[in-house]
């Protein structure tokens, strides 16, 4: 598997500090848990239409941020 970038590397690394099956779905549940907090945090325009431009754009930007750790925690870098 490719090398995670340092943020999802400390995502998964939080994920698995009270691991104690090995076989557990760790970066699934980190991956489920950041799509979770993008729709909390900065729902898409679909979800939640914005009318301020400037707050849009930086929803966007973090939401994008957000995802992109979640594809890479499921491999879809």
């Amino acid at each position: 598997m490719a090398e995670l970038s340092p943020q999802a590397q400390a995502v998964l690394e939080a994920a698995m500090k009270y691991e104690i099956n090995p076989e557990c779905y760790s970066r699934e549940i980190a991956a489920a848990a950041l799509r979770t907090a993008a729709d909390q945090v900065a729902p898409s325009d679909a979800m939640e239409p914005r009318n301020h431009i400037p707050m849009a754009l930086e929803c966007r930007r973090i939401r994008k941020e957000l995802l992109a750790i979640a594809a890479e925690l499921e491999g879809h870098d």
